[in-house]
C-alpha cells in the first residue's frame, strides 16, 4: 500500500471513530473525548477540587476556625477565578494525594508539592510557582557577593539536609570550604545570626523567607543551589486542565499575584 493511501486509511478511521461517537450520542462523545474528562467534570460541578495537606504553613494550615488558609489556599482561589469556579478543599494526607488525584476523588493537587520527573508518567505537572531550594544566605553587612568567594569560609547547615549535601559538593570543588552543622535550619540560621566565626549558611528558600520577614538581616547570595520547585498536580488522562493551569498561572506571573501571595504569607509572626 502507498504511503497517500495509508494516510486516507488513518482519516478515514478517525472518522469512524468520530461517527461512532456521534451516533453513541452522549455517552459516546464523553468515550472519544475522555482525555478531558477532569475538566468537563469541573464545569458541570461548578467548582475546583483541590487536594491539599493542611499541616505545612505557610502553605496551608487550619484558621482557629478548622478553615484551610495559606499560600496554596490562595492561589487555587485566584486560578479558579479566572475560569469562573469555586473551589472546594479537599484535606488529605500528603503521602496520599497522588493517588486521590489519580483515582479521581480530586481534580488537582496544590499542596506544595515538589516536581518529581520519576512520577510524570502518572501525573501531570505544572510550571513551578515556588521556589524552595537552597540558597546561600548571608548577613546583610557581610562582604561576600559569591559562591566563588567561598574559599576558607565556614558555611552552617542543618546536619543531612539538602543544604548539607550541597555543602559537601562545593567542597569537592574548593576543600577549605568548612561546614558547620546543626540539628536544625533554624538552629543553624541563629547561629549565623549570633557566632560572627560563621560566614554564611546554606539553607531553604522557605526558611529564609520566612527568617526575612521577621526581621532578620540576612540576603541571598547568587543562584538557587539546588532546585525545589513547587507546582500543580494534575490527573495524566486530562489535556485541557494542564493548559487552562498555565494560562492562568502566566496571567498571576504577569499580574504580580504570585508576588503578592509571598508578601501575604512570608510575614512576622505576631
Amino acid at each position: 500500500m502507498t504511503s497517500r493511501r495509508i494516510g486516507w486509511a488513518i482519516v478515514g478511521l478517525a472518522l469512524a471513530a468520530l461517527l461512532i461517537a456521534l451516533a453513541g450520542g452522549e455517552r459516546g462523545l464523553q468515550l472519544f473525548s475522555a482525555r478531558d474528562r477532569t475538566w468537563q467534570a469541573m464545569q458541570q460541578r461548578g467548582a475546583w477540587r483541590v487536594g491539599l495537606d493542611p499541616s505545612f504553613p505557610p502553605f496551608e494550615q487550619l484558621d482557629e476556625q478548622g478553615q484551610p488558609v495559606g499560600f496554596d489556599v490562595d492561589l487555587a482561589h485566584e486560578i479558579a477565578a479566572q475560569w469562573g469556579l469555586d473551589v472546594e478543599i479537599v484535606a488529605i494526607g500528603f503521602d496520599s494525594l497522588l493517588d486521590a488525584v489519580r483515582t479521581g476523588q480530586i481534580d488537582s493537587v496544590v499542596s506544595a508539592y515538589p516536581y518529581d520527573p520519576r512520577l510524570t508518567r502518572d501525573v501531570r505537572f505544572s510550571t513551578p510557582y515556588f521556589e524552595a531550594g537552597i540558597h546561600l544566605a548571608v548577613r546583610s553587612d557581610s562582604p561576600l557577593t559569591a559562591i566563588e568567594e567561598l574559599a576558607g569560609r565556614v558555611v552552617a547547615v542543618e546536619w543531612g539536609s539538602m543544604g548539607d549535601m550541597v555543602g559537601r559538593r562545593l567542597q569537592r570543588d574548593e576543600p577549605t570550604i568548612h561546614l558547620a552543622q546543626f540539628p536544625t535550619p533554624d538552629e543553624a540560621l541563629q547561629a549565623l545570626l549570633a557566632d560572627p566565626t560563621l560566614d554564611a549558611l546554606l539553607v531553604d528558600n522557605i526558611t529564609l523567607r520566612q527568617a526575612q520577614a521577621n526581621g532578620a538581616h540576612l540576603r541571598a547570595v547568587g543562584p538557587v543551589l539546588e532546585d525545589n520547585p513547587y507546582v500543580i498536580v494534575m490527573p495524566m488522562t486530562d489535556n485541557v486542565l494542564p493548559e487552562q493551569v498555565e494560562r492562568a498561572l502566566q496571567a498571576l506571573r504577569d499580574q504580580g499575584v504570585l508576588n503578592t501571595l509571598e508578601e501575604r504569607w512570608f510575614v512576622a509572626a505576631p
